[in-house]
């Protein structure tokens, strides 16, 4: 390969500092691909600028360098000088030191110290990454020949009882000086600040945690004072060694390694040296790797039975079983809620062995909403986070999909738009769909815990899949004024009161308010049942589903309130009071004069029964809740005037009635402090804040004094 040599001479050095103060470069170009000397004088005054800065900062592989060095610019694909691109080599005594990701350091602080008996899931954590690195490098083989091994894929195990190490070795697809890097000094993943509050808040599950927000390298910690790790990458001659005592920094280097793959060697701590024993290593190996579909090697000994556990009858495989692969794949340490394992044959052949978590994982809600379904092809790992295999509304899932249909040298991109994929996605989905209405029917009290998790997330469903919109609302439950269980829509309509014509709701941020709301007073004094909708996401999904079996579905804070055709509940027959409606009319309209545009409309009300006040969007305006949410993420600036509806029967609001008729000057002054004051009642009671505070401060002292002199 052509490349060009630059050797420094002896530029000033500070022993002291490790630094360089110059640099003068000495150029020799041999076969070079430039077109012209000025060329490659840019090239170098630019490298010079940044080499610069970098010592001057005493940051970054600079600061440990040599009174002299050289560089190795290695060009590809020269055509130009323009779309020319170096890679930089440092001398093979290099020794790079770094400093972790200050997320990592916060890790390592609490892993460190983790004392916990289940600590052993550490092995279970390095022996699933050498399985995945297998996986990788079987895949790359795929599309790139050059890399296919000489021998099996295996991971083996070194004890070293005298040292006191434990070495896991595989043959996988390995690391470069980059990779390490980017994998062992950051958690690369979104998620981090949760992660790290999930530790602060759950200290006694640390080693859980450690598994569910795949972190698990880190595990390693908790047993060895240091770790180093020798990797070479398939395909490249350059191996390295990166090693850390887990306090603030890790060293990268070159070193020796004969073939691609990674060692990650533990020094263990005093306290750990159970793990330096045959048996005990024997013991964790058959307990949480049994279904690591690579040979788990101890000795000459396969530890593992080292076989694909869904291509097994499912009637042959335990409890326990599905248990343990759940974990080893999904890097979990709760039992799964739900275990799926399915087999089609017809048009497209698949099987599929789904597991639903008993605990939400930490990435949930992120915004990539990243797929944690591995994709297989007859046995060969294809990609762990396929997008298209499975819809993101039903992300919860972990486990694996097998295809015999899909090419084995299909490309991630082209995954995409293969139309077999699609196929194998919908049988999934309605699958899945079944499997999820059956456990709500028959186990409503384990489909809560369930709900709990993971409803928000599945909800998104009713917006995403126009297709399987119908089986979808099936599954969905809601909570609801009728009683403390899930109730769905189908449970809700068996339930409607004679002239009950729509399906009603509340929505809002916290169910336990708006169980509260006094838009529910006329409701339940009638007896009609209320869902209370508390995900964001249902406001959305309410666009989208206007009604369920021929009944509207109607939000009770907005519009009016049609409750006359529905008898009371006790006596059959209609209490509401309108005896006093008739005098409401010069409080309306001084309320009205006073409040101004700050309101649409004053009305009395029909469904308020205790409270004086409460504030509702009018027929065709966007309802209160979805304002108030797209006011929060900054998509919608001001408001939209509310209508304002007072209860005839409050002694406040009658009191105000008669002021009202005969209002002097005094009291009407008043009045025009009481109309504000009720406005900003009604807000309050909306979890809001009064428009101006100080004026609200100020009427209730008034009204206050007011009341108290007579």
């Amino acid at each position: 390969m052509p490349f060009l040599s630059l050797t420094s001479g002896s530029p000033p050095y500070s022993p002291t500092a490790h630094m360089f103060i110059g640099n003068p470069f000495h150029v020799q170009t041999v076969d070079s691909p430039f077109a012209t000397h000025a060329q490659v004088e840019r090239r170098i005054a630019k490298l010079r600028t940044l080499t610069h800065r970098s010592r001057q900062t005493g940051s970054g592989p600079w600061r440990q360098l040599k009174p002299r060095f050289n560089f190795l610019f290695c060009a590809a694909n020269l055509k130009s000088a323009q779309n020319t691109e170096f890679q930089v080599m440092t001398d093979a005594a290099v020794k790079e030191t770094f400093s972790f990701q200050a997320e990592v350091g916060q890790l390592l602080e609490i892993v460190a110290g983790s004392l916990y008996s289940n600590r052993e899931v550490f092995l279970r954590e390095l022996v699933s990454n050498a399985s995945d690195a297998c996986d990788k490098l079987r895949y790359a083989t795929l599309t790139n020949p050059a890399l296919a091994q000489s021998g099996e894929f295996s991971i083996t195990l070194n004890i070293d009882a005298k040292s006191k190490t434990l070495a896991i070795s595989d043959n996988g697809i390995g690391m470069n000086h980059t990779d390490l890097l980017d994998t062992l000094g950051t958690i690369a993943k979104s998620g981090t600040g949760a992660f790290i509050e999930a530790l602060k808040t759950d200290e006694k599950d640390t080693v859980g945690l450690i598994g569910q927000f795949g972190v698990g390298f880190y595990s390693a910690f908790m047993v060895a004072g240091r770790v180093d790790v020798l990797t070479r990458k398939a395909g490249e001659d350059h191996s390295w060694l990166w090693s850390s005592n887990g306090k603030g920094e890790f060293s990268v280097e070159p070193s020796e390694r004969a073939t691609n793959g990674t060692t990650v060697t533990l020094h263990l701590k005093k306290d750990a040296k159970e793990f330096a024993e045959d048996a005990r290593v024997r013991h964790i190996v058959k307990t949480y790797s049994e279904h690591v579909s690579f040979p788990v090697m101890l000795g000459d000994e396969i530890l593992n039975s080292a076989s694909a556990i869904w291509t097994r009858p499912s009637k042959d495989i335990t409890r326990e079983q599905y248990t343990e692969f759940y974990r080893h794949t999904s890097h979990a340490l709760d039992e799964p809620w739900h275990v799926m394992h399915n087999t089609v044959e017809g048009k497209v052949n698949h099987t599929s062995l789904l597991f639903v978590p008993s605990t939400a994982p930490f990435d949930l809600f992120d915004a990539e909403q990243k797929i944690h379904v591995k994709l297989y092809v007859n046995r060969v790992f294809i990609s762990e986070t396929t997008k298209d295999l499975i819809p993101t509304y039903l992300r919860f899932l972990r486990g694996i999909v097998d295809s015999q249909d899909l090419s084995l040298n299909v490309s991630r991109e082209m995954l995409q738009s293969d139309p077999t994929l699609a196929k194998i996605k919908t049988s999934i989905t309605r699958k899945v769909l079944g499997e999820l209405k059956k456990k709500a029917t028959k186990a409503p009290e384990e489909f809560a815990k369930f709900w709990s998790n993971f409803g928000a997330v599945f909800k998104e469903g009713l917006i995403e899949d126009v297709s399987l919109r119908d089986r979808i609302l099936e599954v969905c439950r809601f909570a609801s004024t009728q009683s403390g269980e899930l109730a769905s829509l189908a449970d809700y309509v068996a339930r409607m009161k004679e002239g009950q014509d729509a399906i009603f709701y509340v929505a809002g941020d916290d169910a336990a308010k708006i169980a509260q709301s006094p838009h529910l007073e006329g409701f339940k004094a009638k007896g009609v049942e209320v869902l209370l909708l508390s995900d964001h996401v249902d406001e959305f999904w309410l666009q989208h589903v206007t009604e369920f079996e021929g009944k509207p579905l109607k939000s009770i804070t907005r519009g009016t309130a049609d409750l006359d055709k529905i008898a009371h509940e006790d006596d059959g027959s209609d209490k509401q009071d309108t005896s006093e409606e008739a005098d409401l009319s010069a409080l309306i309209a001084a309320i009205k004069a006073e409040l101004g545009e700050a309101i649409k409309d004053v009305r009395p009300s029909k469904r308020l029964t205790d409270s004086a006040v409460c504030l509702i969007a009018d027929e065709g305006d966007m309802d209160v809740n979805l304002e108030r949410l797209l006011k929060r993420h900054g998509q919608l600036r001001g408001g939209i005037p509310r209508v304002l509806e007072i209860n005839p029967n409050h002694m406040v609001i009658s009191k105000l009635a008669e002021g009202a008729k005969g209002a002097d000057t005094s009291s009407e002054d008043l009045l025009k402090d009481a109309a504000h004051l009720l406005l900003d009642q009604a807000r309050i009671l909306e979890g809001d804040v009064p428009a101006e505070p100080s004026e609200f401060a100020r009427r209730l002292g008034t009204v206050m004094a007011s009341a108290f002199s007579k």
